[in-house]
């Protein structure tokens, strides 16, 4: 149990050092809103859909291909994503519901929940993981875009003007582009899988910067309330009902541990920017991701334990 605390501090704890190292950036004015801005658009244009592009080609889609899970787990998506915008209809201010909404149900699987599912499961927890992947960030990326363009101040919200903020989600572009490459194994030359790579890896730093940059003690308090009721639904509520629902339908051992794991993962840094891409309140969106990721080094873990003490991962 002591390795598995220590596993989820070690993919916390960069998080954090990130975030930090932003609010340190910003104090000695070596980044500034414009840098911020700037950052944020690369992020969600450029590199966050070729680090997508990269994770999907990369996955064997042969192996652990389960659809009894990944069936569930996009039902209990769906589910969480309607609870927490039932909550915001009813708790929220009309302007913060697209990004409250956006916190409070999407996780940072493809960091966190796959690399705990690899460090519980080995071989298998990375496959199935990885696959699984795959079908979060295209229903966490289309619910997304629906909630954020609805109550955006500066999108069209009919049917048409949704759906074609979807369809030209440079996110969702990057896995459906991916997917005859991985399905067909056609492999990229060299050069150029290695200079996506160094594209890629300039997703999670910059991202985390920007967030880190975002906040302020201001920021924060004006968020407070709301910030905490979406980090509650997305780190304590959420995973109760999803995880609970998981055991009625029969899931146990892996499956059952790997779907906790993702459900139970803190909010995404990319809610932070597709917020700001769709000018939403981004301060919440950076507030949100914060309180979660902190809080999930405890939630994470007590799910574990009483997980493995009955016996059920």
């Amino acid at each position: 149990m002591f390795a598995i605390i220590a596993a989820t501090f070690g993919i916390t704890m960069p998080v954090f050092a990130m975030l930090f190292l932003g609010v340190f950036l910003k104090r000695l004015a070596l980044i500034d809103s414009h840098f911020i801005n700037t950052a944020s658009a690369l992020v969600f244009n450029v590199t966050m859909p070729v680090m997508l592009f990269l994770a999907i080609i990369h996955a064997d889609l042969s192996t652990a291909m389960q659809p009894a899970v990944l069936g569930y787990f996009v039902l209990a998506t769906v589910v969480g994503f309607m609870v927490a915008w039932g909550w915001a209809i009813w708790r929220v201010p009309v302007a913060d519901r697209g990004v409250y909404t956006q916190g409070a149900f999407r996780g940072n699987n493809g960091i966190i929940g796959l690399a705990l599912a690899t460090s519980l499961y080995g071989d298998y927890g990375l496959s199935l993981g990885g696959i699984l992947a795959g079908v979060v960030i295209l229903s966490y990326n289309s619910l997304s875009a629906i909630v954020l363009a609805i109550y955006s101040p500066s999108a069209k919200s009919d049917v048409w003007s949704i759906s074609k903020s979807i369809i030209c989600n440079p996110l969702i572009i990057g896995v459906l582009s991916a997917i005859p490459f991985a399905y067909w194994k056609i492999q990229l030359p060299v050069w150029l899988t290695t200079s996506g790579e160094y594209l890629a890896q300039l997703t999670l730093p910059l991202a985390l910067i920007c967030i880190g940059g975002t906040l302020s003690l201001a920021s924060l308090r004006k968020s407070g309330a709301l910030a905490v009721s979406a980090s509650l639904m997305k780190m304590v509520w959420l995973p109760i009902i999803s995880t609970a629902g998981a055991f009625a339908f029969g899931f146990r051992g892996a499956d059952l541990g790997v779907l906790f794991l993702y459900f139970a993962s803190p909010t995404a840094a990319a809610s932070f920017v597709m917020a700001k891409a769709a000018n939403g309140n981004h301060e919440l969106a950076a507030a949100i991701i914060v309180i979660t990721t902190l809080v999930a080094a405890v939630t994470t873990n007590i799910g574990i334990v009483f997980l493995q003490w009955g016996g059920w991962m």
